[in-house]
């Protein structure tokens, strides 16, 4: 603790022992940080993913087929690559997504850092003394200055010419804080006579008794309420369990049908005999491990980490964006978003106030008379430290008027230090002016100038160049436009004037000249009204939500084309009506609602969870600590890059960057994420389709598969983890912000997903079991030999034949992969309207991934060998290969052009 001088109030402050006493029982000033997870629980959440959970019980079911397999001799060691793949596609899907999110939250712990060791000054056994904030205390008498950080929640015993900056709690940039009853403010957030923590002072100084530390103070209150988990499941979320649940009913009813048609098969061949019976038993078993091989090949090994990477590269991409996504899931749901609550100060607005517009009379350009009366009677200061970011130090309004003297070339603290101050009285809430007496260095007199509101100063002035009339007119139509207004006057002192202007802190006996007036704003972000009308042409609802007043919020939604100017009332509620309402009543009206202001934090939180329960998919935009409980309970919060720590915490995406406009292009990103996850769906699924297929057949045919576990594992991870890349960098479509957002219970697989899927996977079936029946009947070395008669003659005959040769074998393995090799094409064009062919010289990440996909095909033949019970081809079956699996995807070229017809 540093002493630093005796106190010169009457205020004894704490004594040590009573410090000790109030910290005993009201605890630190600090926020109870929330408790972590730690990385083992927050890895195992990874496999609470639909698709992986029914990929683990296709895993336990392929262990069993394995061990089954080997320990009865039917199979070498080789069998269990097929549960080792499964293994790996679950680890690599878990293990992508573990580590990407890791790496976010790394950058945002050190984004995030808060410092609770800034010292304060406090009165403590009778004197003034500098503590650290964690070490303030209930009871505590703390010094406020401006430009300081008020450390807990108190009641104020002196206010002079006080104004706080509660944008972080309320919105509200500057709300004047007084001892006096008389001014206390009725429309204010918190009483006029209490400072909050968090919030800080932007003008004149105080001293402020300590009522509540840490948790305990509203600041506190919101960060726990921040904290709160909201377990809201994501749309992605429930589309997938819907799919997972698809899936696992097909395959069971597929496998159902394995086990009671061959069963009816049997004891039609063999009659219900005892010696049925007895050779029965192996059968049945080889019956039941068909079944399970169907529900296992059902399962889209690459379905996870195709989902993990589309969100991982979002993630990454975003990030180069200025867009820091916390939670993988958040790039997706932004796509799904039907509804944007948004903070207005510092979201909408720059959180910087700026002069709009000046009117000054009698004079044309800026004279000296006006430069040095916004340099002198001013008490801010501009900080120059962020060459790219001028920052204004006390008063907010003052500060503008410095930030505009410095856009015109001019030196405000030059001629500050230049004009010596002989009287000054500071602007305080009772007076309604500033008012100083200086010795002019440009005019060679003293000079009185004096600024406040017009009303005021017009009782001063003797001298008003225009009608008052038409001065009042500007300042009505200024404050229309929820915009502050001041005016200016001064008066030249003649050098043997001895009049005493100013008497108990009160101006006298002036004789002013009115020089002007100034509206100054919190201008809006440039980005913001393209933005809001780009979210509202995609079908997104945006609410304003605010601590601000009613006019204010007004006029920022008629700014960004949000309120119209014959808008019903009704679509506006203040925090008290709000808060008066019942859940039945504000149900009724909660999506029409466009403006909440005098918004608290907690009503926030209330709007988002009403709005949920309307089925509405929310997304929160913020930057102030009254932003946060609402962060947290919407689908997808979005804080602001220079926002309050406890915002940031709240959050799943942080725009480091501070663009609205991000917000738009975040949901461009999940649209197009969203149809990236269809697209690689329709994609695998019809690859399953097939397979599940050839498999149901084969169990009642009594023909094996023509593709080994090795094959499949090449097919269903390795090449559909490539494919998912490949579709998961695809550009986004700016076609998607013309769709309306899907709906909630929509599945992820849609009508035109499911047709495609079994068109084209019944066309692979028929294609693929009609080779495998000519392949058993011929005995090919070449497809130069291949008989289309002998093709269509063999179709149907179920005779044994002479079996496939490795040549046959290797032959069906490649235009089983030169199938969806081209179908991934097909894939990349779904849902586009255009064809396969577009922008594809600029897509080249897909083309690498062709390229290596192809190139892996011909490793694979050429050098398998054994491992992948393949003999290399000839150059001429690649050529034919190629060619004729390519009409795949002049099929689907034909058919974009008949549906754009």
């Amino acid at each position: 603790m540093n002493t630093t001088q005796k106190s010169s109030h009457h205020h004894i402050g704490l004594t040590d022992a009573q410090v000790l006493e109030s910290r005993a029982k009201h605890g630190e000033n600090i926020l109870t940080p929330p408790e972590k997870e730690p990385l083992w629980k927050q890895f195992l959440e990874k496999f609470t993913d639909p698709i992986i959970i029914i990929l683990l019980v296709a895993l336990v079911l392929s262990v069993g087929v394995s061990c089954y397999e080997f320990l009865s001799g039917h199979a070498s060691a080789s069998t269990f690559l097929e549960p080792a793949g499964i293994l790996v596609a679950v680890l690599l899907a878990t293990v992508v997504g573990f580590c990407f999110e890791l790496s976010a939250n790394k950058k945002f712990d050190i984004l995030n850092q808060v410092n609770d060791d800034t010292l304060v000054k406090v009165i403590r056994n009778e004197n003034v003394c500098e503590i650290a904030k964690r070490e303030i205390v209930v009871g505590d008498v703390v010094l406020l200055e401006a430009g300081e950080e008020v450390p807990a929640d108190g009641e104020l015993l002196e206010a002079v010419s006080m104004q706080i900056n509660e944008s972080t709690l309320t919105g509200e940039p500057v709300i004047r804080k007084t001892t006096n009853p008389a001014e206390f403010s009725t429309e204010s957030t918190y009483p006029s006579n209490h400072a909050m923590k968090g919030t800080s002072v932007a003008d004149g100084h105080g001293v402020m008794r300590v009522l509540n530390v840490g948790d305990a103070t509203e600041y506190g209150k919101v960060y726990e309420g921040a904290q709160i988990d909201s377990s809201v499941e994501t749309p992605l979320n429930q589309q997938l369990d819907k799919l997972a649940d698809l899936i696992t009913k097909a395959s069971y009813v597929l496998a159902g049908l394995i086990i009671v048609g061959r069963m009816l098969q049997y004891f039609s061949a063999t009659g219900w005999t005892v010696d049925s019976w007895i050779s029965f038993g192996g059968y049945a078993l080889n019956t039941v491990m068909i079944a399970v091989t169907l529900i296992v090949v059902a399962v889209p090994e690459g379905l996870p980490m195709a989902v993990t990477l589309s969100l991982a590269l979002s993630m990454k991409r975003m990030l180069s964006t200025n867009n820091l996504v916390r939670k993988m899931h958040a790039c997706e749901t932004m796509g799904a978003t039907t509804v944007i609550c948004t903070d207005k100060t510092g979201t909408l607005t720059q959180n910087q106030m700026k002069v709009y517009e000046i009117n000054f009379y009698g004079s044309e350009g800026i004279t000296d008379i006006i430069k040095e009366g916004l340099s002198v009677n001013s008490t801010a200061y501009l900080d120059f430290s962020d060459a790219s970011k001028i920052k204004a130090l006390g008063n907010p309004t003052e500060g503008a008027l410095l930030l505009w003297l410095h856009s015109n070339g001019i030196n405000y603290l030059t001629l500050r230090e230049n004009a010596e101050v002989v009287e000054q009285l500071t602007f305080s809430t009772e007076r309604k002016y500033m008012a100083t007496i200086v010795q002019s260095p440009l005019l060679g007199k003293k000079v009185l100038y004096v600024k406040g509101a017009s009303e005021i100063l017009f009782d001063f002035c003797k001298n008003i160049p225009v009608e008052k009339e038409k001065i009042q007119a500007q300042l009505l139509a200024y404050q229309n436009k929820a915009m502050r207004t001041l005016g200016f006057a001064y008066q030249i002192i003649d050098e043997n004037d001895e009049t005493a202007y100013f008497h108990e802190g009160k101006l006298q006996n002036a004789n002013l000249t009115f020089a002007g007036i100034v509206a100054i704003a919190d201008p809006l972000r440039s980005d913001v009204p393209d933005a809001v009308k780009t979210c509202l042409h995609a079908g997104i609802g945006v609410k304003i939500v605010t601590g601000d007043t009613p006019g204010t919020a007004k006029e920022i939604g008629r700014q960004i084309g949000l309120w119209a100017e014959n808008e019903p009332e009704q679509n506006h509620l203040t925090g008290a009506e709000f808060a008066a309402m019942d859940d039945k009543t504000l149900l009724e009206r909660i999506l029409d609602l466009k403006i909440l202001s005098r918004a608290r934090p907690m009503d926030k939180q209330r709007l988002v969870q009403l709005l949920q329960q309307k089925n509405q998919v929310v997304a929160v935009t913020g930057d102030g600590t009254n932003d946060a409980p609402a962060l947290n309970a919407a689908q997808v919060g979005l804080s602001m890059g220079d926002g309050t720590s406890v915002a940031k915490e709240a959050s799943d995406i942080t725009i480091l960057d501070n663009s609205f406009g991000s917000i738009s292009r975040a949901v461009l990103w999940g649209r197009s994420l969203y149809q990236n996850i269809q697209r690689f769906i329709l994609f695998q699924l019809t690859i399953n389709v097939a397979a599940c297929l050839i498999v149901l057949i084969g169990a009642f045919l009594g023909t094996e598969s023509p593709l080994t576990v090795t094959q499949m594992l090449w097919v269903n991870l390795i090449m559909d983890t490539f494919a998912a890349l490949a579709l998961a960098s695809l550009p986004p479509n700016a076609r998607v912000m013309n769709d309306q957002p899907r709906k909630a219970e929509d599945h992820i697989i849609s009508r035109k997903m499911a047709k495609n899927i079994l068109s084209v996977g019944l066309f692979f079936v028929v294609l693929l079991f009609g080779l495998v029946q000519y392949f058993k009947h011929a005995d090919l070395t070449s497809l130069t030999e291949f008989s289309v008669s002998e093709f269509a003659a063999s179709f149907f005959d179920f005779s044994r034949g002479n079996g496939l040769s490795p040549y046959e074998l290797s032959l069906f393995f490649t235009i089983f992969v030169m199938l969806q090799f081209w179908n991934m094409f097909n894939a990349k064009a779904f849902m586009s309207g255009k064809s396969a062919f577009h922008n594809l010289a600029q897509n080249k990440g897909l083309l690498s991934v062709a390229l290596i996909i192809a190139v892996g095909q011909w490793l694979i033949v050429s050098i398998g060998g054994e491992m992948f019970n393949v003999v290399p081809l000839k150059a001429v079956d690649w050529a034919i290969i190629i060619g004729a699996t390519s009409l795949v995807l002049w099929v689907g070229e034909v058919v974009r052009m008949m549906c754009k017809k």
